[in-house]
């Protein structure tokens, strides 16, 4: 899988650009900043080794209000020696770019400029924030699970709504996991421990490693283990406590995972229901997708819909073979019925490419809002912000935001309104 090139390929400007061409009408109930975060590595000396998810971080970002697209820009998040690159949030009215691992954010300006690095409180053991850091929408607060290369050991970290770390609870490993997501409920955490982890500072594979799952009460506590078919997690859908058993709808793929081409795995939608003495893991969706997303004000919560992004063995686009194409993303969104168990697929362009899509809540129903995601058009070398009606998946969009630039294939992002 090439991360330089196509659809991947890094930017090489930062560029400011006012009153953004739209095609459709932006809903004027959209006040706020869509903003995605990931890697944009420039000057890269051997290409053959470069794997995604490395390189510093640009958070890319789009300022709608009243109906206009006032701004698009892009800045790169300016940290010494490490690259919050993964993800972007906000939390105590402040926004952050989020790293892998234990490694601290950075701050960031209304306008995407770098304040400079903030651990969100940290801890004593010098944890702070993990890249999925999740926010539980009843609380306000932010709920992490952070880990650290060659130690044996994770912590979770609970931030109050005020941005001061609450409580930290230290949870013992047998090594050190590659933990880059895990599950919140109403009362409880989630934890997997899989073959994927660290061998000192190496990430591999490990298939002598039991896979299993952790549930540990909110409050701390003991973990209660239970083993699982060895499966790589990647990333989570939802969770919510069900009477004596806890629901975790999660991506999995088969093994082995090869950290240097995450693309190269076929990433499915399971669901788990952790009872007391045993998991049982069913598929939701054979189908390859990643990325998957909730309204986040069902999040911890029971909920009925949920959305993700077609992978490349998806079957769009191929090659003029007939082969999928090297691209991890296709130009495909998938959004789920978990109450019906039905799918609808919204396809864009033939060629485009479309990544993670974020949902914008304008109302209290479910699905009442909207799905915001960059779509790349490689006719035009550029990018569109893509506004989508989550109760009008498969119609035609609302609105297209025209960029004068490209956005590269990143990770993730998050609509943050106005307040």
């Amino acid at each position: 899988m090439k991360y330089l090139e196509g659809h991947f390929a890094p930017v090489n400007e930062e560029i400011t650009v006012y009153d953004l061409p739209v095609t459709g009408r932006i809903p004027a109930e959209l006040n706020g900043r869509y903003l995605r975060n990931g890697p944009n590595p420039l000057g890269v000396e051997d290409p053959g080794v470069h794997i995604w998810g490395m390189g510093q971080g640009m958070v890319h970002g789009v300022r709608l209000r009243d109906g206009r697209a006032e701004w698009y820009r892009n800045r790169s998040v300016r940290t010494p020696g490490f690259a919050p690159m993964v993800h972007v949030i906000e939390h105590a009215r402040r926004t952050f770019a989020m790293a892998e691992g234990g490694l601290p954010p950075a701050e960031l300006d209304a306008e995407l400029n770098t304040v400079g690095v903030c651990d969100l409180g940290g801890t004593a053991e010098g944890f702070t924030a993990g890249a999925h850091s999740k926010h539980d929408p009843l609380t306000g607060e932010l709920h992490s699970l952070s880990y650290m290369p060659g130690r044996d050991f994770v912590q979770y970290i609970v931030t109050d709504a005020g941005g001061s770390v609450a409580r930290a609870t230290a949870i013992p490993m047998t090594r050190t996991p590659f933990m880059h997501d895990f599950a919140l409920t109403g009362n409880h955490v989630v934890l997997w421990d899989t073959p994927l982890g660290f061998d000192g500072f190496e990430c591999r594979w490990a298939p002598e490693h039991p896979a299993r799952v952790g549930v540990m009460p909110r409050t701390g506590g003991d973990v209660r283990w239970l083993d699982i078919d060895p499966v790589h997690v990647s990333h989570t859908l939802n969770a919510y406590d069900d009477g004596d058993s806890i629901v975790v709808d999660v991506v999995t793929a088969e093994g082995p995972f090869d950290p240097a081409d995450p693309g190269a795995i076929r990433p499915v939608l399971d669901r788990w229901t952790i009872g007391p003495d045993k998991v049982h893991q069913r598929r939701i969706d054979d189908r390859p997708q990643d990325f998957p997303r909730v309204n986040d004000a069902r999040a911890t919560r029971p909920y009925r819909y949920g959305y993700s992004a077609a992978t490349a063995l998806y079957g769009i686009p191929f090659t003029p073979e007939g082969m999928p194409s090297d691209d991890a993303f296709t130009n495909a969104l998938v959004k789920h019925d978990l109450q019906r168990g039905t799918t609808e697929v919204h396809r864009f362009g033939k060629d485009e490419a479309v990544g993670e899509a974020s949902f914008a809540a304008t109302g209290q129903g479910e699905d009442e809002g909207y799905l915001l995601t960059y779509v790349h058009d490689p006719l035009r070398n550029a990018s569109d912000l893509v506004i989508l009606s989550a109760q009008d998946f498969t119609g035609e969009p609302v609105a297209r935001v025209h960029l004068p630039v490209r956005v590269p294939l990143g990770l993730h992002g998050n609509w943050m309104p106005d307040l």
